[in-house]
């Protein structure tokens, strides 16, 4: 049904800035469109996992990197048991966070487990978590991609390294196209981001398949141990860890912990499911972590056979040899190897999409209870959270050029944030049941959190001097921040809803009421806001000028003495130092000073549409206003006079005349 008022309301012409919106991401979703704006499962795994599924391109590369220094050829033997190890963990959390979303089904994972179960204080330590979780995922999963792109350069280019210098540019590029595409709004994000995730798990299908038929066939080949580049080969050593120490071990197990990065994500998105929420996250949080742990399985066993080696520059990677190793030479094998990078490529580019799903809506939670600044909880022009959305940008862009986008580097500050939530989650969910008598959940939600807490601690100590050590700092800084924000927050809320009576309100405080007019200049603007005076019905209205330059004072009374039918006075006030703000707060506390006496101060503003002439004119309104906020009887208005509108009205007078 149409507004009635509609006709009524005069046009309002757009900014420039909104019209390139418009423009760039298409026209604005209203509201109501919000329940619209819902994955099925089927998109919600595609959307969702793709960070999860595509750590298989590296969790296996990264155990290796600490074992084949240590431990020699014996490296890839030693893989299948801390793979087993990995994957372990990956039951025990995929267990917990079934009982997360079954339970908490509106987003927000971790986060929202520990609030409830231990207050919001405690949670912000789950969020600084995820929140340095999400930017870091940004920065590894699209230089992993990038490294994908470069590694298929090198083997199917003999060598070929044209574009190892474009790596940090491509990497760049690829956040902000998903920052584009985010913005766009979540269903035309799902439907670009989901398709690269079927058809990673199709190359990884494949290259098993075919990897198993040619190990039964008579075997498969094994990678140059010795080429240029690889990761220096350790000395086998003898005993059950081949030479390797458990300090070592434990570093290979920690780095092989990234392969579980991005298991909360459908926890912290579980509002973008259809309804039911909770079941249809369970299902698609329990085929993820299935599709998960046969991945890593496979590129593991693919590894222990053909002793692909990590390489110092991480190209070509693990995955890209297996993939070279397993599907030969000849025009069939490139094709296969080819369609491995590219589907690795897009899944990693598209599982760096998963924070721009979680961030946001994490953030706008942490926001509601004012831990953080409350923009983060408006939904922007396409109902996307845009503040969240940009800021995530802004900070992965920032620490890719710190690394310069090398995912080793970046690895290292990856799973403290990870499991410090996935302990968060466990220990919560522990608690929730333990006050229910919960049963065996109870267990396995302890089980869960002591390991994830142990992954936690194992990480820091191993991985300090290698970039850890940030993130540890970061921690306890980032819940003061927060705790900081809330405080402040209830401290403007304490400050606000003190109120008075309301009969004390509505009594009349003041027996007289002054208008003043601040002018500068003498044109339609100064006329507007001189009617509007008049329609206030005070007891005085004058107008007042403030005497920066005393020939334009001059200029500006002779006029106002000439100025047909009005009976304001003009007042020239003094303002040898040119401090303005200083001179109105003199002038307005001098005249209110009886504490019965109102005073409104009338600023004429003019507006321009055209953004080179709002930059050739200076405001002063909102300073007068900051200025005079600490007297209580004088209030500022802005009297806004649209300049544009009225150089469009006299170019169409112009040829009547």
């Amino acid at each position: 049904m149409a507004d009635p008022d509609a006709t009524l309301s005069p046009p309002i012409r757009d900014r420039l800035a909104y019209r390139v919106k418009c423009r760039l991401l298409g026209p604005p979703l209203v509201t109501e469109q919000l329940s619209q704006e819902k994955l099925s499962n089927p998109m919600a795994l595609g959307v969702l996992a793709s960070d999860c599924i595509s750590s298989t391109a590296y969790g296996s590369e990264e155990m290796l990197r600490i074992l084949v220094p240590v431990a020699g050829v014996a490296a890839f033997t030693l893989l299948m048991p801390v793979t087993g190890a990995i994957l372990l963990v990956l039951l025990l959390l995929t267990l917990s966070y079934r009982d997360v979303v079954s339970v908490y089904t509106r987003a927000g994972g971790s986060y929202v487990v520990a609030r409830e179960n231990f207050g919001p204080r405690v949670a912000q330590i789950a969020a600084v978590a995820l929140l340095v979780d999400y930017i870091v995922t940004v920065a590894v999963q699209t230089a992993a991609g990038t490294d994908a792109l470069i590694s298929l350069a090198h083997l199917t280019g003999e060598g070929y390294t044209g574009i190892d210098h474009l790596k940090l540019p491509i990497t760049a590029a690829m956040v902000v196209l998903l920052m584009y595409g985010n913005l766009r709004g979540i269903r035309e994000a799902g439907r670009a981001f989901a398709a690269p995730a079927y058809l990673f798990m199709l190359a990884i299908a494949l290259l098993l398949v075919v990897g198993l038929v040619r190990a039964l066939d008579g075997g498969l080949p094994h990678t140059d141990l010795h080429a240029p580049g690889v990761v220096p080969l350790g000395q086998e050593g003898s005993g059950w860890l081949y030479g390797a120490s458990l300090f070592m071990v434990l570093r290979a197990f920690a780095n092989g912990g990234s392969s579980l990065t991005g298991l909360e994500a459908i926890s912290n998105g579980v509002s973008a499911f259809r309804p039911p929420q909770g079941a249809n996250a369970r299902q698609t949080l329990t085929v993820m972590s299935c599709v998960l742990g046969v991945m890593v399985l496979g590129v593991s066993t693919l590894a222990h056979y053909t002793h692909a080696v990590p390489y110092v520059d991480g190209n070509p990677t693990v995955i890209a040899q297996e993939a070279h190793l397993v599907f030969g030479d000849g025009w069939a094998g490139t094709a296969g190897l080819v369609f491995v990078q590219l589907a690795t490529a897009l899944v990693l580019y598209t599982g760096a999409n998963t924070p721009f799903t979680g961030f946001p809506f994490l953030a706008s939670f942490v926001a509601e209870d004012r831990f953080l600044p409350r923009k983060l909880m408006r939904r922007g022009h396409r109902l996307a959270f845009s503040s969240g959305i940009i800021s995530l940008t802004v900070v992965a862009l920032a620490l890719l050029l710190v690394t310069g986008a090398n995912v080793d580097k970046l690895v290292a500050l990856y799973a403290i944030g990870v499991f410090t939530g996935f302990t968060m989650a466990a220990a919560g969910m522990t608690a929730h049941h333990w006050r229910r008598n919960g049963g065996w959940k109870t267990g396995v939600n302890l089980v869960a959190a002591v390991v994830s807490a142990l992954v936690v601690v194992i990480f820091a100590i191993t991985k300090f001097t290698e970039g850890a050590w940030l993130v540890v700092v970061v921690f306890p800084v980032g819940v003061w921040a927060l705790i900081r924000i809330n405080r402040e927050y209830r401290e403007e809320a304490a400050a606000l809803e003190t109120m008075p009576p309301l009969t004390e309100a509505a009594e009349p405080r003041w027996r007289r009421h002054l208008v003043y007019v601040l002018l500068d200049v003498l044109d339609l603007a100064a006329v507007k806001a001189l009617r509007y005076a008049h329609e206030l019905r005070p007891d005085e209205v004058r107008a007042v000028h403030f005497v920066i330059d005393e020939a334009r004072a001059k200029r500006l009374a002779a006029r106002w003495e000439a100025l047909p039918g009005t009976d304001v006075p003009l007042d020239l006030v003094d303002c040898p130092d040119r401090r303005l703000r200083h001179a109105v707060a003199a002038l307005a506390a001098r005249d209110t000073a009886d504490g019965t006496t109102a005073l409104t101060l009338l600023v004429p503003r003019r507006t321009y549409a055209r953004p080179l002439a709002a930059l050739l004119h200076t405001d002063s309104g909102d300073e007068l206003a900051k200025a005079l906020q600490h007297l209580p009887n004088v209030a500022v208005t802005v009297v806004p006079f649209d300049v544009t509108a009225a150089m469009a009205r006299q170019r169409a007078w112009a040829p009547r005349r």
